[in-house]
């Protein structure tokens, strides 16, 4: 199975001087947690919703001023659309995320591979092996 068959098609990214309000807008109208951020037809980073909370309120005294690239995690981590599932799965437990930007063979984000899509449609062990892999800094 291939990353392709399994990903959210379409992702786009944010502008790294994006106001943290407007991509907390942004992450409730779309129901995600996560946005890469890209500059120059490249990506740069990534900002989850647990960016904003320990780097922008945890840090900050006004996290209202703060931008994409103030909170976002870097350097991007990502998978190749044509990769094996469980190459882009690897990637995920070895830095034990949860979302992947997913690029195509020109290097143009084309989706994002989370792991409710691996939930979804991979096998039941690999789902399981990822979900502890991932998760094991938790426990």
């Amino acid at each position: 199975m291939k990353v392709k068959d399994v990903m959210h098609e379409g992702a786009s990214w944010i502008d790294p001087d994006a106001p943290l309000p407007d991509i907390a807008a942004r992450m409730e109208k779309d129901d995600i947690g996560a946005l890469p951020v890209g500059e120059n037809d490249r990506l740069i980073g990534m900002v989850t919703d647990r960016d904003m909370v320990v780097r922008g309120l945890g840090h900050h005294d006004d996290p209202l001023q703060l931008t994409a690239r103030d909170v976002m995690t870097k350097p991007i981590v990502f998978c190749n659309a044509n990769e094996d599932l469980e190459d882009a799965v690897r990637i995920m437990e070895r830095k034990q995320i949860r979302r992947l930007p997913v690029i195509d063979e020109h290097h143009r984000m084309v989706g994002m591979l989370s792991l409710g899509d691996v939930a979804a449609k991979a096998p039941p062990s690999l789902c399981a092996e990822t979900l502890r892999a991932v998760a094991a800094h938790h426990a």
